[in-house]
């Protein structure tokens, strides 16, 4: 008799497990995915269209709060972890929960689940959220580009929406926004992008994806989101290490494990981070992976009226999932706030409503304004908060300018922040080597 099988996920790595392991598995039924971290995507269905001939009525997703009732009622024999950008500690918790409802435990591992491009991969990844890969892979890809490659890169998924719909996703121009209904989580990572003339993936089936994105390109790039290991088997397989998170590389899943496999690591933010934190995280990567090449840079912040700021009391909205997944008290909002002489940081939490109330309940993100845009509803929160807000000045830190998606009525300035490879260390074309040939 076919395994009983239910996968824990947060729309993404679930779906993509599913598709390339147990989708045409007859030795295994999906009876049903949980879903967490992400508002608004549990109460859903799999749809048949994705799901295949074998589920013709789709797959059930619900709130990962019912897992132990799942597990008895559904009679799951093996639970398989499928999410990422969590502590160890907490992936145990869930085994422990699922073990004492009498399943098993199971975390795939990234040769299950890595498909195979006809073209070189380089696969920019990192070991927490908000550790700066959004920056490397932008700065990977114009280095790429000046040596003569088309690149397509393909992002980590981020189906909120209609899945069916979402199953392939090409952006190569801004409308493209728009016409996928994108929420402010995926313009963050797709805009900077198609700005920069890289046609941009991304959806659900990643087979269907690489099918399509490797036609058109020399290099594919993944874009890997949420710290996850990578779809697609890299040439290169570059991972980005935060030292002002120091210890992290080593506490989280599957950041550590993208540590260990990396053939470069990235030391992000050495403009922000102090000789013992670069210290020990250098100290960590020689133990682990002794073999990495290790790249560091600054992640440099840059205004685009930083004379605005001094002696300004100032609301500073940061990217959302760095500072609830990725556990971040600050970014580089806050950076360039305090670089340029702010006379205050101002608190929004007094003025909290709605979902963003519930954010700032869950995670202690300190007093900062995350940028959740999952939703229209979020959307006019964070409107209604920035208006009533005490402050002269909103400091825009996320990687799009919000303006483009929510009427900000106070003045308001855009942080940008780029890689800047430190002189001395490998420069990123040497690191690509492997894909250019020698410089």
């Amino acid at each position: 008799m076919a395994r009983r099988l239910l996968i824990m996920g947060a729309a993404g790595r679930d779906f993509h497990n599913f598709n390339t392991v147990y989708r045409d598995d007859r030795r295994h039924d999906v009876v049903a995915f949980t879903a967490t971290q992400i508002p608004f995507i549990h109460d859903r269905t799999y749809p048949a269209e994705l799901a295949g001939a074998r589920y013709p009525n789709g797959i059930k997703i619900h709130d990962e709060s019912e897992l132990s009732r799942l597990i008895e009622e559904l009679e799951v024999d093996d639970v398989v972890f499928a999410y990422s950008d969590v502590s160890h500690e907490y992936v145990m918790h869930k085994a422990s929960e699922a073990l004492a409802a009498g399943a098993n435990f199971v975390l795939l591992g990234p040769n299950e689940t890595m498909l195979e491009a006809k073209v070189p991969v380089v696969a920019v990844c990192a070991v927490r959220t908000g550790s700066g890969k959004s920056q490397t892979t932008r700065a990977i890809a114009g280095t790429l580009k000046e040596a003569g490659k088309r690149v397509v890169a393909v992002r980590h998924p981020m189906p909120y929406g209609d899945l069916v719909a979402q199953r392939v996703q090409r952006y190569a121009e801004l409308a493209d926004l728009d016409r996928y209904d994108t929420t402010i989580e995926e313009r963050e990572e797709y805009e900077p992008h198609i700005t920069s003339g890289t046609v941009i993936y991304a959806g659900v089936d990643y087979g269907d994806i690489l099918g399509q994105a490797q036609e058109e390109c020399d290099v594919l790039l993944w874009d890997g989101g949420n710290n996850d290991l990578p779809f697609y088997k890299p040439t290169v397989h570059v991972v980005v290490a935060d030292p002002l998170r120091v210890g992290h590389e080593m506490a989280y899943h599957p950041g550590e494990a993208n540590l260990r496999m990396a053939d470069v690591v990235v030391i992000n933010k050495m403009d922000s981070a102090s000789v013992d934190e670069v210290n020990a995280l250098m100290g960590t990567i020689h133990e682990v992976n002794p073999g990495a090449t290790v790249v560091k840079a600054n992640s440099r912040v840059t205004v685009d009226d930083a004379s605005a700021i001094a002696g300004k009391r100032v609301l500073v909205v940061e990217d959302g999932p760095t500072l609830t997944h990725g556990g971040m008290k600050f970014g580089a909002g806050v950076v360039a706030a305090r670089l340029n002489g702010a006379a205050e940081i101002v608190d929004p939490r007094p003025w909290a409503i709605g979902t963003i109330d519930e954010t700032f309940r869950k995670y202690d993100v300190g007093p900062v304004l995350p940028a959740m845009g999952y939703s229209e509803g979020q959307l006019a929160e964070m409107e209604k908060i920035i208006d009533a807000a005490d402050a002269d000045l909103v400091v825009i830190g996320t990687p799009i300018d919000l303006r483009h998606v929510i009427d900000i009525k106070k003045p308001a300035v855009r942080v940008r922040y780029d890689l800047e490879v430190l002189e001395g260390w490998p420069s990123l074309r040497e690191v690509l080597a492997p894909v250019l040939g020698p410089a």
